[in-house]
């Protein structure tokens, strides 16, 4: 599902998030595939240093989706940026993805809070991110980081997931699908 970012899979992905429903809402946004791998380049030496964590999505067959990545990383927090090719969206990967690298950054790599700065008028991922149980809109609870990044007009909103409430989340989870084996095991 997750593989670290490698220049092999630059050509499927510069094809996916070339498509006019994805390119808009990509962060690295390149004219080129020449440039692309260039910017993959970079992104693989930055995570060497650091500042940054990137992975490849990937399908059941591992053909390469789309990319996860938490850029900006600071004080164990950083901005998440997401994306998947077009043929993929509503399909369950982008929560898997998601699943599989919140699982990665928080357990094993000691990040502390994931923010989302998402545009206004990208109501698509603002509905999704509103779904996320673990998520919690923050243009109030961190306002100087939401006037920042509003700074001169207002674009985003701004959200926030917290490797606490996350984890609240997941015990959650497995404490449901326990009950429900007992159940089964009770039947």
């Amino acid at each position: 599902m997750l593989k670290k970012r490698e220049l092999t899979d630059c050509h499927a992905l510069y094809e996916l998030m070339t498509h006019p429903d994805v390119f808009p809402f990509v962060r690295q946004k390149v004219q080129s595939y020449d440039e692309y791998l260039f910017v993959t380049k970079q992104t693989i030496e930055a995570e060497e240093r650091g500042e940054l964590i990137s992975r490849t999505i990937t399908d059941e067959w591992g053909t390469p989706i789309g990319t996860i990545s938490l850029f900006d990383i600071e004080e164990n927090a950083g901005f998440l940026g997401t994306w998947l090719g077009k043929d993929y969206h509503g399909k369950g990967y982008n929560k898997l993805a998601k699943e599989a690298f919140f699982n990665e950054v928080f357990y094993e790599l000691g990040v502390d809070h994931i923010f989302l700065r998402i545009r206004k008028l990208n109501q698509r991922s603002v509905h999704a991110a509103k779904k996320l149980p673990y998520a919690m809109l923050a243009n109030e609870t961190r306002k100087h980081l939401y006037d920042k990044l509003n700074s001169p007009e207002v674009i985003f909103d701004l959200f926030e997931i917290s490797k606490d409430l996350y984890t609240f989340h997941m015990l959650r989870q497995d404490n449901q699908a326990g009950d429900s084996d007992q159940q089964l095991l009770e039947a």
